[in-house]
């Protein structure tokens, strides 16, 4: 009896590890078919929202791609003159965390345009920076001039409704594309103005506070109404 329990045992264990083995052997297969296309995929996605913030170019920003202060630098040219660079960058400063967004800016150091890659704001306020109506004010605009911050801080942006901390988040990923871009470059170009610092640093953490508790009591207010639709109906 103890010969075949010894044996039952031994064949199970020999027929786990096949069953381990034909697996592994499996998922290294797709894994090796899949990891070409997906790479393929994910690099023309990256290309797709350079071309989007930047106007046209023909050549290969992907391989001039360089890092910055953990910033992605993204150069392009047009018949070997240099038509901009788009700059992925980011920010912690949002109502859900971190954000991020890429920037292109022209060789005058204005942004042709911006697009949010990465975001976890609060649907129907702090998500409608994807919105024309809010990020297309930063577009023309030249950082190094314009003050990249919230009119309710002393700057010149429209905050989006019940959503100020997203607003100065955004400002806060443009701004920072655009002190990394002109870092260490002739004639200085990054910002320095006093009252950009100042506005995300001072001025503005009391009134984040009350942002916040404002922010929240918009979005209870948006569920409690969702509620009394459902009793409604």
């Amino acid at each position: 009896m103890a010969k075949k329990l010894e044996s039952t045992l031994l064949n199970m264990i020999l027929s786990l590890s096949l069953i381990s083995m034909g697996m592994s052997g499996a998922l290294s297969i797709v894994y090796l078919k899949t990891k070409g296309p997906i790479e393929k995929a994910a690099k023309q996605k990256e290309f797709n929202a350079i071309s989007q913030v930047l106007p046209e170019f023909d050549s290969d920003p992907l391989k001039e791609m360089v890092e910055k202060d953990g910033l992605v630098l993204y150069p392009v040219y047009k018949q070997g003159k240099k038509v901009g660079c788009a700059v992925k960058t980011y920010t912690d400063k949002g109502f859900s965390g971190h954000i991020e967004v890429i920037a292109g800016f022209l060789e005058d150091g204005s942004i042709y345009d911006t697009q949010v890659l990465l975001h976890k704001e609060t649907p129907g306020l702090g998500n409608k920076m994807t919105e024309p109506k809010f990020k297309d004010q930063f577009n023309g605009k030249n950082p190094g001039a314009f003050k990249m911050t919230v009119k309710k801080d002393g700057g010149e942006i429209d905050a989006i409704t019940a959503a100020t901390i997203s607003s100065r988040a955004y400002c806060d990923a443009i701004q920072r594309a655009y002190n990394t871009l002109y870092k260490d470059q002739p004639g200085n170009k990054k910002l320095l103005n006093n009252n950009y610092n100042k506005s995300l640093d001072g001025n503005s953490s009391a009134s984040a506070k009350t942002d916040q508790h404002y922010e929240v009591s918009q979005e209870t207010e948006v569920v409690l109404n969702q509620n009394s639709n459902l009793v409604t109906q």
